[in-house]
């Protein structure tokens, strides 16, 4: 039987959005042939926290969220978390759980194991618990901060008027002028404190903006760190330590040479710091000169190319003559 094009055009399509599915959950950890144990954990919220989030036990991952529904329509009722374990681990029956944030803005299900000798099953809920973030704290400690000095300003101006009755009406009336003033301060203190406070959430919000921005870039500086790991791993492999005995090496074989050129026992010594050697060669050269410059002068004595001639009976040269040709460039 012939397969037409369209069915195995069709064949081919769904084969490939099946591999791609399979590819995908592989990527996100998941693995579908193999049944993992689930467990759960109920939050009144899960900030931060999605699907695929790791969960840790004890600084080991253990399993990740594979869900997150409200328990009811009721939201207060509270959100519960499917967590699929992708370990075989005991965990206690009274640990608990909980969402930790870190600075970078990444949100994980950290478990804290108990001391039961009881251990949960498949189906069984987590007890949990929440831990306050650093951005919270911040706020935290910032607002009865603002609440006490307002609450002091208040007292204040209570006190300041209390007191001004007791005064002179003259004294009485710079004394309302005083607490008019003070009043004023209050207020402009008041409003400052508000325009800070406004300033302190702006900056505590851009925080978390660049918090977002690097939990956004975490797989970038991943790769950064490890191309930064494979360069190190590299110099370290460039067997720099041989390079460095080999140099050290040619370095001690020209202390050597150098040693021996300053020593007298060798030629290059001897030729070197022999002062009798190099007084020898001035010597012999000064007598070459004078013998050259009475060959040139008295070439009778030494050669005779005629019958006729006369021997040179001048007396030979005792010193070298001054060279013509060096005077005339000299001049």
């Amino acid at each position: 039987m012939k397969i037409s094009n369209e069915t195995k055009i069709g064949i081919l399509a769904v084969v490939a959005i099946t591999l791609m599915i399979l590819g995908f959950n592989f990527l996100k950890g998941k693995n579908l042939f193999k049944k993992n144990d689930d467990i759960y954990a109920v939050f009144p919220k899960v900030t931060g926290l999605a699907n695929s989030s790791p969960v840790f036990l004890n600084g080991l991952q253990v399993g990740m969220v594979t869900a997150i529904e409200e328990k009811s329509r009721n939201i207060n009722d509270g959100i519960v978390v499917r967590i699929n374990l992708s370990r075989e681990i005991d965990i206690p029956g009274n640990s608990l759980a909980y969402i930790n944030t870190d600075l970078l803005g990444v949100s994980s299900l950290v478990v804290e194991p108990g001391n039961s000798s009881q251990y949960l099953k498949t189906g069984d809920t987590l007890g949990s618990k929440i831990k306050v973030g650093l951005m919270d704290e911040l706020g935290a400690g910032v607002s009865p901060a603002l609440k006490s000095l307002d609450g002091t300003l208040v007292s204040l101006d209570s006190l300041i008027q209390v007191a001004g009755a007791y005064f002179d009406p003259a004294t009485k009336n710079n004394f309302h002028k005083i607490v008019a003033n003070l009043s004023a301060a209050s207020s402009s203190l008041n409003h400052l404190i508000a325009a800070q406070n406004s300033s302190l959430n702006k900056t505590l919000g851009n925080m978390e903006s660049v918090t977002g921005n690097l939990a956004g870039n975490n797989e970038k500086i991943t790769n950064t760190l490890g191309n930064l790991e494979k360069t190190t791993s590299q110099l370290a492999n460039a067997k720099l330590e041989e390079t460095i005995a080999d140099l050290q090496k040619t370095i001690q074989g020209l202390n050597g040479v150098l040693e021996k050129a300053n020593g007298r026992d060798g030629s290059l010594g001897l030729l070197l710091n022999d002062k009798k050697l190099y007084n020898n060669l001035e010597n012999t050269s000064r007598s070459l000169n004078i013998l050259m410059d009475d060959l040139r002068v008295h070439p009778k004595r030494y050669i005779s190319i005629s019958v006729f001639g006369k021997k040179d009976k001048d007396k030979p040269l005792t010193a070298p003559l001054n060279d013509s040709t060096v005077n005339t460039s000299n001049q």
